[in-house]
């Protein structure tokens, strides 16, 4: 019994509909939640490729990139969280657009 494994391009139609949900999440939100899970869309979207292509080319080279990425998304949340709970504890809003308020 041979099993056929799924052809690249899947993958590559996958991640774009991935990637542009989490674009189309950044350009028309105006929540900073939403903004950290687009972006968390985007890294995976990333993420889906360079397993994909790992597994094209029978290297390891893009799950270890793949994990690095993981670890730098893992970052971003503890910093985005952190500037999200300032920005509720000054405007009671996690709205970005109310965040122009913090300039000179």
């Amino acid at each position: 019994m041979v099993l056929d494994t799924v052809p690249v391009e899947y993958y590559l139609v996958l991640s774009a509909a991935v990637f542009c949900t989490g674009l189309f999440g950044i350009l028309t939100r105006k929540n900073a939640l939403m903004f950290l899970m687009s972006v968390e869309l985007m890294l995976n979207a990333a993420n889906i490729n360079l397993v994909a292509f790992s597994f094209y080319w029978g290297e390891v080279t893009g799950q270890t990139f793949a994990l690095f990425t993981m670890a730098l998304a893992a970052a971003e949340v503890a910093v985005g969280i952190g500037i999200i709970l300032v920005l509720y504890r000054n405007f009671e809003s996690v709205s970005v657009s109310e965040a122009t308020t913090l300039k000179w």
